[in-house]
């Protein structure tokens, strides 16, 4: 039965044709060059030797120099006769050489190395590469390439052509411990309010407190953990929501020199969204991204440290890879945690081409991810992670099972406010922007400090907005502590003020710097008023002596010391 299935998906995609023979179609036996994982057979790969290697070969195997032929032909089929029992061979190309085939033999059966041509003899084979070519237990395809012979492979293999035939795919419960729905959806809603709240108070910092783009690219390792630290959480989580931000368009560099780490326009229009709709935007973006979180803090093939936001973290294979294990997790049985083994192992029957250590990897980290993303919870996935895989909308059903922002804080005497839940989105950029958040949990604490104070006094904010934001939103009275904070630090900022300044006009008599001010040809000049006799301008000091002398007047160039240059 399985076979006449799978003869008959194969008909209907015209990969095979024929009623009662079953034949492929033209152009399948390109797109597998290995079927089964085996290499050509020996006559076919030999054919492109010359003869006298052939004869070296020849006479190599059978221990004497050929008798009564010498064509290519009868050459090729000797050596082929020969490895189709090759136990000799294998067993006197020594322990390290069989080793190597050992990593060949159930495919790819291709391997690269050097000068694959040069001829070789047994008496000089030196390493288990060279014993094996000097054998015919590999064979050069090209300068670069050897490949097993098809017969030394079958031998290896005990006649099989696959370690496993099953019919049907692998379990995937495993015996673990079947989840309710309820507590499923309950625990991912969780987890989706976290990185929706996580990935808003990283933004929010950076947009105050933007980190540098390095000149390969990419977020610094200090700047890494400042984030981890912030949130605390792990490094490779805080890479993780970096990376989420940059592929939803949250978060992107603001130039190619000496940029920063910004948030983007589109991030105060996410602001605006409910909490599952901004959530909604950071799955799609996670889906379909080529970055891959799991390799920040790796080496690259140059030996190179891959950093997060870097062009190294990035593999075309992932978004395929994420939505291959979501399927798998959206097979299993209803409410049976998918284990990372039971994943892979399903993979690789669904998947066999794709198999190997680096898509062994995406599958641990994509699982990793989903249950940061709360796509998954308890290792089962969420109902409202098949919408977003069935390309529904997933909203309604996450909605219902996140908590209501609510527009109150209790302000507490010791100069902290309790955020019992998530806050109205302008309240709560207005307090990360006034306070420091001390904890987070089932409840956000934040506290008020001159420094915090401070910060939003330089954003823009008077005393009386902040008073007046704290009065609206607080359950309770503003303690008079807080109050006194606020209005002290007010009192002392903006008294001193820096500003910077590439030029300066000086004169004794105010009336011909009054004069200046007056003339409008003098706009282009931009100048303002530092002193009764000192004017200032963005403008070289060049430029400004050229600008004077235009309106008819006659400047000189002075030095830092006050000296006619």
């Amino acid at each position: 039965r399985a076979v006449s299935a799978a003869l008959a998906a194969l008909r209907r995609d015209a990969l095979v044709w024929g009623t009662r023979t079953s034949r492929p179609a033209p152009g399948v036996r390109q797109a597998l060059p290995h079927p089964a994982g085996l290499g050509p057979p020996a006559a076919e790969v030999l054919a492109s030797y010359p003869a006298d290697r052939l004869t070296a070969l020849v006479t190599d195997l059978d221990g004497e120099a050929p008798r009564g032929f010498t064509d290519s032909g009868r050459l090729v089929a000797r050596i082929a006769e020969r490895l189709t029992d090759p136990s000799d061979l294998i067993a006197g190309a020594g322990d390290e050489a069989r080793a190597a085939l050992d990593r060949l033999v159930w495919g790819p059966p291709v391997g690269r190395v050097a000068d694959a041509r040069r001829p070789v003899r047994v008496a000089t084979a030196e390493t288990p590469i060279e014993r094996l070519l000097a054998r015919g237990l590999l064979v050069a395809e090209d300068d670069r390439t050897v490949t097993v012979p098809r017969e030394v492979a079958l031998h290896l293999r005990g006649g099989r052509l696959f370690r496993d035939l099953a019919a049907e795919p692998p379990p995937l419960g495993g015996g673990a411990r079947a989840r309710d729905e309820d507590t499923v959806v309950r625990g991912a809603a969780g987890e989706a309010f976290t990185v929706v709240r996580e990935i808003e108070e990283l933004l929010e910092r950076w947009g105050l407190e933007p980190p540098p783009v390095l000149r390969s690219g990419g977020l610094a390792v200090r700047d890494l953990r400042a984030a981890a630290a912030l949130l605390d959480v792990p490094e490779w989580r805080a890479a993780l929501l970096a990376e989420i931000a940059q592929a939803a368009g949250l978060l992107t560099r603001s130039g190619d020199l000496d940029g920063e780490w910004l948030p983007t326009p589109a991030y105060d229009l996410w602001l605006r969204r409910d909490i599952a709709g901004r959530w909604t935007e950071l799955a799609h973006g996670w889906l379909r991204t080529d970055r891959v979180p799991g390799l920040v803090g790796e080496r690259d093939d140059r030996d190179r440290l891959v950093n997060a936001l870097s062009e190294s973290a990035r593999h075309g294979s992932a978004p395929a890879t994420r939505h291959a294990v979501l399927t798998v997790l959206a097979d299993a049985p209803a409410g049976t945690p998918a284990t990372a083994p039971a994943v892979r192992e399903r993979l690789d029957w669904l998947q066999p081409r794709r198999g190997g250590p680096l898509r062994d990897r995406l599958v641990d980290w994509t699982l990793r991810e989903a249950a940061v993303l709360g796509l998954t919870g308890y290792g089962v996935l969420a109902p409202f992670a098949r919408d977003l895989l069935d390309g529904a909308d997933p909203e309604p059903a996450l909605a219902k099972h996140l908590p209501e922002p609510g527009d109150k804080v209790l302000i507490q005497a010791d100069l902290t406010a309790v955020a019992p839940g998530p806050l109205v989105t302008d309240l709560a950029r207005e307090l990360a922007l006034t306070a420091d958040v001390e904890s987070t949990g089932g409840a956000t604490v934040y506290r008020f400090t001159a420094g915090s104070v401070r910060r939003a006094l330089d954003a823009g904010r008077s005393a009386a907005d902040l008073l007046d934001l704290l009065t609206k939103h607080s359950a309770t009275p503003v303690p008079q502590p807080l109050a006194y904070l606020v209005e002290d630090v007010a009192r002392r900022h903006g008294h001193l003020r820096v500003g910077s300044l590439v030029s300066y006009v000086r004169a004794d008599n105010p009336a011909t710097l009054d004069e200046i001010l007056a003339d409008r040809r003098a706009d282009a000049l931009r100048l303002h008023r530092l002193a009764p006799t000192v004017l200032a301008s963005a403008l070289p000091r060049a430029d400004l002596l050229t600008g004077l002398r235009g309106l008819g007047l006659a400047p000189v160039a002075e030095s830092p010391g006050g000296g006619v240059i």
